[in-house]
């Protein structure tokens, strides 16, 4: 493994004895008897824990290959997944890479499976790779940070389905057994319209980390990710998107006609420390048939938590986040069966369809979730109504066209209502 960025910068060309491997492009049902090789691009916390759910989810997995843009990381969190996985865990010196085209070199060192998990500035072009490849994707939300990313997505979906890969995304709630019955009663009718939908992710500061000495521009960026526009598309896009994902579950995935809303940044006030994203959104999505949903998420320390969706339909109210219940006179119901590790089902689900040869492929429902997401953040940030699809349309692009480590990249200032402009 390369000991520099740096050096692996300068050698990426090289390709090792691991990435000249073919891929097994496994297309069809597969014997229980062959071991499934997986990939992990992006080794942070939820990269060594859908790591280590993949291993958990088939008797005969391997983890046979780690990319990531950090040695250290890599070295750091591979001893634990090492641990957790004891024989499953396959990855050697050779089948270790560093670096901007790591996923490259991860999906050519003949795995069956790669896990996505490094930020998702980067999911489109790695799930496009993947997908020419002929290999499975699981690939964290969200699916990419602006417009032109999404409808990559959305294309490779329909793609992945052509030729029979699994492709399934990190929206985890959809996995979770409590959820699937509320909203399979809510689809079927038992609150009868919903007129209006109370959306919330309301907490504190999800970690950060300062410049370092020796660091330039990419690395205080990308070591940073989640402040960063760019990297992460902001807190509403990275993790609200839960909620939004739930709404639209809700919907019956029927896209809003517009939104309209608000935003901006009350405590993020240092740009070395919190980038250039907001603290703050307020959202009011509207559909066709009259439905409104409402959104509100935050990023402050010492405010009041909410992490929740409320529905109010004709019929009644509904808990469908944390409660699980509706009161709606005779279809009135609480959630009173098994509960389960919605990140491991969804794991349980990939491999299982591997095995029998059903795929599973929900890239363009987690696209639009994510397309809804952005549209949240676009009209915070130009205090502008927007339509679902002028967003969907958008030319914006906000990742760079080169990536290098040694590049001036300065951070933007953060947006202005009324200044900024839709593009």
């Amino acid at each position: 493994m390369s000991t520099t960025r740096r050096n692996f910068v300068k050698s990426s060309s090289t390709l090792s004895a691991g990435a000249i491997l073919a891929s097994p492009h496994i297309l069809k049902a597969v014997s229980n008897d062959k071991i499934i090789k997986v990939g992990l691009v992006g080794i942070g916390g939820r990269g060594s824990g859908a790591a280590a759910q993949a291993m958990n989810a088939d008797p005969n997995v391997a983890l046979t290959s780690i990319g990531d843009l950090y040695e250290d990381r890599i070295k750091l969190r591979s001893r634990i997944l090492k641990a957790r996985g004891r024989d499953k865990y396959q990855v050697t010196e050779e089948t270790t890479f560093v670096g901007f085209d790591a996923y490259k070199k991860v999906i050519d060192s003949g795995i069956d499976v790669v896990i996505l998990t490094s930020p998702p500035a980067f999911r489109p072009d790695q799930l496009e790779y993947a997908v020419k490849k002929g290999v499975h994707c699981f690939f964290e939300k969200p699916v990419a940070v602006d417009a032109p990313g999404v409808r990559k997505v959305i294309e490779l979906a329909k793609q992945a389905k052509e030729k029979n890969l699994n492709f399934m995304s990190g929206f985890c709630w959809r996995h979770h057994y409590p959820k699937q019955e509320v909203f399979t009663r809510i689809l079927n009718g038992d609150l009868g319209k919903v007129n209006a939908m109370y959306s919330t992710y309301n907490g504190g500061e999800v970690w950060k980390k300062k410049r370092e000495e020796g660091w330039g521009d990419m690395e205080a960026q990308t070591r940073n990710w989640n402040a960063h526009l760019w990297l992460s598309g902001d807190s509403i896009v990275e993790q609200a998107v839960h909620c939004i994902d739930m709404m639209q579950w809700a919907m019956g995935e029927t896209m809003p006609m517009h939104a309209e809303g608000t935003g901006g940044r009350q405590v993020y006030d240092d740009m070395d420390k919190y980038g250039n994203i907001y603290d703050h959104f307020a959202i009011c999505y509207q559909w066709e048939n009259g439905t409104k949903g409402y959104h509100f998420s935050r990023q402050q320390n010492g405010t009041a938590g909410s992490y929740e969706l409320e529905l109010f339909g004709e019929k009644g109210f509904c808990s469908a986040k944390n409660r699980h219940l509706i009161d709606a006179g005779e279809n009135s119901w609480r959630f009173r069966g098994e509960n389960n590790d919605m990140y491991q089902t969804e794991h349980d689900t990939l491999f299982s369809s591997i095995r029998s040869g059903k795929t599973f492929n929900d890239g363009e429902r987690s696209a639009h979730s994510t397309m809804v997401a952005i549209l949240g953040r676009m009209v915070a940030y130009t205090g502008q109504r927007i339509s679902y699809s002028d967003a969907l349309n958008s030319k914006e692009s906000l990742v760079p066209s080169q990536l290098d480590w040694e590049k001036k990249l300065p951070v933007p200032q953060p947006p202005t209502p009324g200044v900024t402009r839709f593009v």
